[in-house]
This record gives C-alpha cells, structure tokens and sequence, in this order.
C-alpha cells in the first residue's frame, strides 16, 4: 500500500477543521478509508505531526544478524546440524522455514 502525500493528510485535516462534512465523507471525497482519516486527525490530536513513519511499519524480524553470525559459525563448525539442531544451538524463537530462508538468503547449505 502507497503511503499518502504530505499535501493530502494536510488537505483531509483542513476539511475536518473546517467542518465540511463527517469523518466517513471525508475518506469518501478524497478515496481514502475511514480508519485513515480517524488514525490522521487522532496522530495529530496526540503529537502534532502528520507525517508518514515509514520506520515504524512492517513485522520486526526474528533472526537479527548476531543470530545469522552465529549461525554462520556454527555451520563452518558443525556442517551437518539440522535445522532444528541449528535453531536450538542459536537460541531462536522462529520457524524453521525461516531458518532456512535465512540461510538461502546467506547463501548458506546445511546438510540435512
């Protein structure tokens, strides 16, 4: 989903300033969904500021990159550890998918 332009939070927020109708009309002038203009005009009510926090979006991965290091050392030390050897030897509270998803992405092999 694309993030919304500076200009249009600033245009959704003067409507709702200027009493041009109710939270539900806005998102349906400006094709936007109602919970967007609630979160926009609540963000501004509580901090001030409307501007798009790219940084705080999206799931926060599980397997940081001390655990691709470890998991780098390990395999150089023990190649034939499993996945699920290798996530306990980690200490990761993840799937092994991932695991392996993160080796591939390493371009790691294992054994087994």
């Amino acid at each position: 989903m694309k993030t919304l332009s500076l200009d249009l939070r600033e245009r959704i927020l003067d409507s709702y300033d200027a009493h041009e109708g109710t939270r539900q009309d806005m998102a349906d002038r400006y094709k936007v969904s109602l919970g967007l203009v609630k979160k926009l005009i609540q963000r501004r009510k509580n901090t001030g500021d409307i501007t798009p926090r790219h940084h705080f979006s999206g799931r926060k991965p599980k397997i940081l990159e001390t655990h691709r290091q470890r998991m780098k050392q390990e395999l150089l030390r023990r190649p034939d550890l499993t996945l699920e050897q290798l996530r306990k030897t980690v200490a990761i509270s993840c799937s092994l998918p991932a695991i392996h998803y993160a080796l591939a992405a390493m371009n790691l092999t294992y054994k087994k």
